[in-house]
């Protein structure tokens, strides 16, 4: 999708510091980190939300927890992480193109805050 900003990164039109990019999924730091440790976990195909998963696109997903979780143990996360998908304005969704926001470093309290 030509306005996206997620897809402008993932073809490299926009910097961004990748910390993990295969042929379904890039991962990339967030530029403005609410925990020692988040990057976003991105599908290369643009999806909107997670509103928008479907039975012909879910493998995105599954690919992306598979990723996240190889990552978690690469980066020493042994004591937890949290995986956030936001959907929709109301669910704080501030870009249209899904994304796995992954959190660590710090306890997580619940509700966020």
């Amino acid at each position: 999708m030509s306005d996206c900003l997620f897809c402008a990164i993932i073809k490299g039109d926009i910097p961004s510091t990748c910390i993990y990019e295969d042929e379904q999924v890039f991962v990339f730091k967030d530029i403005d980190p609410q925990a020692p440790v988040h990057f976003l976990a991105v599908p290369k195909e643009h999806i909107p939300g997670p509103a928008d998963i479907t039975v012909d696109n879910s493998c995105y997903v599954a690919h992306i927890y598979e990723v996240i979780a190889k990552l978690a143990k690469e980066l020493g996360l042994e004591k937890g992480f949290r995986v956030v998908a936001n959907c929709g304005e109301d669910g704080g969704q501030t870009v249209g193109h899904l994304h796995f926001h992954v959190l660590a470093g710090r306890g997580l309290a619940w509700p966020p805050g």
